[in-house]
């Protein structure tokens, strides 16, 4: 029975609180996103393979756009030589764990994200129990193992896949949604162990990673939101040298081992042993430092003689620049032509830059070829150093 004349109202607190209204302003403004929009953001969880070239401008723009977890699955550590394009870490990160370097710049983009940090390589034994607690996966990984092995945990457990990969002056991006196809089914194998070289071997500009990384992170917000078309089921290719945008149009494979309509695999796999190659993130920490020296270490011993200088670069690579003295074995040659390399003499292994060198010197010293050493920096540390080319 009713003690009084005044009538209670209870308060539904607002969907959005006064700093979240202030913060996303401009993007509550468009029509597709709103309030409800930005509520699914904040709900949404977002995991990122890799807080590299690719990783770096993801996070930071879903961080910004508020999307509530952000995962990132990396098991490296800041290097100098990442800073120019990795622009979730600063100098003062040099030597860090990438995750929480990136943790700590993320918290100053927008600290009511929550970061989760993975500082692991992402493995057959790991990948299902991360992913699955996702609601979208970004693939940053410059690898084919863990490109294929995302793509089939992704399968697997039915979530999106936003996929990207740069090399040089290109940019490809495209997304994987659940029954419309998959990776397998764009690229149903991988190349030959050599014949892509790594961004380490081929080079990359940063400007091109952020080009790529935001294409990723508006499709991720567009999944998110439900709105627009996504790159499902096309394959964007950016020509950056010459400013140049195509799309090619793929389909999903019905003969696809993973996806198609009698699927094969049901389980991951060993894909360093699929692919025919090393996870790039992890061949190092395995190896172990890789002997090195300097291109004025080098001259002191290419001067003294008895020193093997060999040349692991592509003919056309030769071509247009060489060091005096050297032997051309490209590297894909090196397995069969190991004879021509005298095991019990010093061996200097030079490439462009030193990233194709250093593991012909890993497997040469696996060889017993324990006198191989890499030239550190390769041909362009020895022109910087203004030493002799022909």
């Amino acid at each position: 029975m009713a003690t009084s004349g005044t009538t209670q109202t209870r308060t539904t607190p607002p969907v959005l609180n006064a700093t979240q209204m202030e913060r996303y302003a401009r993007q509550l403004i468009l029509e597709e996103v709103g309030i409800r929009g930005q509520a699914r953001l904040l709900r949404a969880k977002v995991l990122a393979i890799g807080a590299g070239g690719l990783g770096s401008p993801v996070a930071l723009y879903l961080a910004a756009a508020g999307v509530g977890t952000i995962g990132i699955v990396d098991g490296d550590r800041v290097d100098l030589s990442n800073l120019h394009r990795q622009i979730l870490h600063t100098t003062q990160a040099v030597g860090q764990d990438k995750t929480v370097s990136a943790q700590r710049t993320l918290a100053g983009v927008n600290p009511e994200v929550t970061v989760v940090p993975y500082q692991t390589v992402l493995t057959s034994a790991n990948a299902l129990d991360i992913i699955r607690e996702y609601d979208v996966v970004v693939n940053g990984s410059d690898n084919f193992p863990t490109r294929y092995l995302v793509n089939d945990a992704c399968v697997l457990l039915g979530k999106p896949l936003v996929d990207a990969s740069i090399l040089k002056w290109e940019a490809q991006a495209t997304t994987f949604l659940p029954g419309r196809g998959c990776y397998r089914c764009l690229f149903p194998t991988p190349p030959p162990p050599g014949a892509v070289p790594s961004c380490a071997e081929g080079g990359i500009l940063g400007a091109l990673c952020g080009f790529a990384g935001a294409r990723q992170a508006l499709e991720v917000l567009k999944i998110v939101l439900g709105v627009g078309e996504t790159l499902a089921n096309k394959l964007l290719i950016f020509d950056a040298l010459e400013g140049e945008t195509r799309v090619v149009r793929w389909s999903r494979s019905p003969e696809c081992p993973i996806c198609g309509d009698h699927p094969t695999i049901h389980e991951l796999i060993d894909y360093e042993q699929f692919c025919g190659m090393p996870a790039h993130d992890r061949s190092a920490a395995a190896v172990g430092p890789i002997p090195e020296i300097t291109p004025e270490e080098a001259q002191a011993l290419l001067a003294n003689g008895a020193v093997q200088l060999i040349d692991v670069r592509e003919p056309w690579e030769y071509e247009d620049a060489h060091i005096p003295g050297c032997r051309l074995i490209p590297m894909a040659e090196v397995p069969s032509r190991l004879r021509e390399i005298d095991a019990d003499n010093p061996a200097i292994i030079y490439c462009r830059s030193g990233g194709r060198s250093g593991k012909i010197v890993t497997m040469l010293r696996s060889a017993g070829y324990g006198k191989a050493v890499n030239l550190r920096g390769g041909i362009l540390a020895w022109s910087n150093a203004r030493l002799p080319t022909e």
